[in-house]
């Protein structure tokens, strides 16, 4: 191994284990205090429900970790956004659950609380994944309302995706494990079936201080909507459980007697470990995000058998395209390559830039992936397309928009991760969020904005520097460096993919080494939904 190796593996190694610090921190949702409170009243935390409830034999991934972090700081936070999001397996049917964490804000729904809850619907929809619900929530929180209750993709679209995924056959199953106040009581309801905890859950429009204000009733809210009135009265709910893993347990028996599900019919055999060491990724990938490397090594410790067939070799060098597997699972690789290269005629090409012939190699690999009904994984570390004279005259508006057609148009799943750069309209090209990914997760070591921290910085500091020359102030080199410095942390904030991530444009940063488990965990869940249309890039300019 060479120094630069050396170098690398301690930085991206740092990288991984600042990801896992955070991580812990995240897992403590309201703290320590708070989750001692929850279990004083014999009830479990968000994420010991899940994991109570998942198969442990089996592996599972956390979808929006990080939603919320640094974010409502003037409210006391949002850590996962107040609800635990796990794609993982119930006697060995694959399924989504959804968990309200009540040891953040008692469970209370942030804006950021609502996008994620819709993000699990969607990968629900998308896949007709089963979906669990476990409720513990105060509701809608009063004082952001405004931001959380009226639009098109707020607090009510959680019960129109109820409705739709009921009229689809998507299984969704609900257990009131605590508070289930107002407008959040129509989601147990509106799933297919309903438990309910005796003495700790509860489900009501409004609470006895509210029915007191409102009809001067005076009743207490165990009598109001507790387990017995609702299981023995009302009729509301199907099953009472005694405690908490009495209500998990049910539920691991009714998803148990679920039938088969209609598969897509991905092609998948026997897994095979990768062959080159994966743990060399942190080597190979450099410290710094100017420098050149061979995605090629990356791609040789992610795949099976470290096993490549790559697709127009010779042609378009600056993205790299083949067919691989991953954890058994038949998939087509589409990779910025990030070392620069000649193309046919000798010319020096960058790498991380999509140019003319690179996009034309990308387009038609994808439709070939699509024909073939085989999953797209891209791996993106792009600076953007290439710009100037010849490029323009070459036409890379146009087969830049042809890539971006044949990405906008596949019907097969599409799994995006964003390895380094993402930056511009690279990300679109590479199927960024906007693309709709069945799943796209960032490393620690990406970074997504328009333009790269410098380029972005030199851009805002003419801009600042044009509007205080305006005003008569003297712009010394010592306060350049300065305005320089100030724009550049600001922007390097913003990068991050912890930033990303908290606003859930990625589904979570990952460690290199879990890339292969998103993947196969994620092809899995597209296996439940059958393609229904073909694909069809629409009418381009050829």
């Amino acid at each position: 191994m060479d120094i630069d190796f050396n170098k690398n593996e301690d930085h991206n190694k740092l990288l991984v284990s600042n990801l896992k610090k955070r991580l812990v921190k995240v897992k403590l949702g309201g703290g320590k205090s708070r989750i001692e409170k929850q279990h004083s009243k014999g009830k479990m935390t968000a994420r010991e429900r899940i994991d109570f409830l998942l198969d442990a034999d089996k592996k599972s991934i956390e979808i929006g970790a990080f939603a919320g972090e640094n974010m409502y700081t003037e409210h006391g936070g949002c850590p996962s956004g107040g609800v635990v999001v796990k794609i993982g397996y119930i006697k060995n049917k694959q399924c989504i659950v959804v968990a309200n964490d009540a040891t953040v804000k008692a469970g209370a729904w942030f804006p950021i609380t609502g996008k994620k809850n819709l993000r699990a619907q969607e990968i629900a929809m998308e896949n007709k994944l089963p979906i669990i619900y476990l409720v513990d929530s105060a509701g809608v929180y009063l004082p952001m309302q405004d931001e959380i209750f009226p639009d098109a993709n707020h607090f009510g679209r959680i019960f129109r995706n109820n409705a739709k995924m009921s009229s689809m056959g998507i299984t969704q199953i609900a257990a009131v494990m605590g508070s289930c106040v107002a407008g959040g009581a129509y989601l147990p309801i509106m799933s297919d079936e309903a438990l309910i905890v005796d003495k700790t859950g509860s489900i009501f429009l409004a609470g006895s201080y509210l029915v007191k204000a409102a009809i001067g009733e005076s009743i207490d809210n165990e009598t109001l909507g507790g387990a017995t009135t609702h299981c023995e009265i009302s009729g509301v709910t199907d099953y009472k459980a005694l405690d908490d893993k009495d209500a998990l347990n049910k539920i691991a028996s009714i998803i148990d007697k679920i039938g088969d599900y209609d598969k897509a019919g991905y092609n998948r055999t026997k897994a095979i470990q990768p062959t080159k060491n994966p743990e060399d990724i942190y080597g190979i990938l450099p410290k710094a995000r100017t420098e050149q490397y061979n995605m090629l090594e990356i791609i040789h410790r992610l795949v099976d058998n470290s096993d490549f067939e790559e697709y127009k070799e010779g042609y378009g060098k600056t993205i790299l395209t083949g067919y691989a597997r991953i954890d058994g699972w038949a998939v087509g690789i589409v990779a910025n390559q990030r070392k620069v290269v000649k193309n046919g005629n000798g010319e020096m090409q960058f790498g991380g830039v999509i140019y003319s012939d690179s996009a034309d190699k990308a387009t038609r690999f994808i439709a070939n992936c699509n024909q073939k009904k085989i999953p797209l994984v891209f791996l993106q570390d792009v600076s953007g397309f290439m710009v100037g004279s010849k490029s323009e005259h070459g036409g890379i508006i146009k087969d830049g928009a042809k890539m971006v057609n044949a990405v906008s148009n596949s019907v097969v799943p599409k799994f995006t991760i964003i390895i380094g750069n993402s930056y511009g309209a690279g990300n679109y090209a590479m199927c960024g969020k906007a693309y709709d990914p069945t799943l796209i997760a960032a490393w620690p070591s990406a970074e997504l904005a328009v333009m790269s921290g410098n380029s972005a910085a030199k851009v805002l500091l003419q801009i600042e520097k044009a509007s205080l020359l305006k005003k008569g102030e003297e712009i010394t080199q010592e306060k350049e460096t300065e305005l320089y410095n100030k724009i550049k942390e600001k922007y390097d904030d913003q990068i991050s993919p912890y930033y990303a991530a908290a606003r859930l444009w990625t589904d979570g940063v990952i460690d290199p080494l879990d890339t292969r488990t998103w993947i196969s965990i994620g092809i899995d869940a597209a296996n439940h939904a059958p393609i229904e249309k073909p694909f069809n890039m629409g009418v381009l300019q050829v």
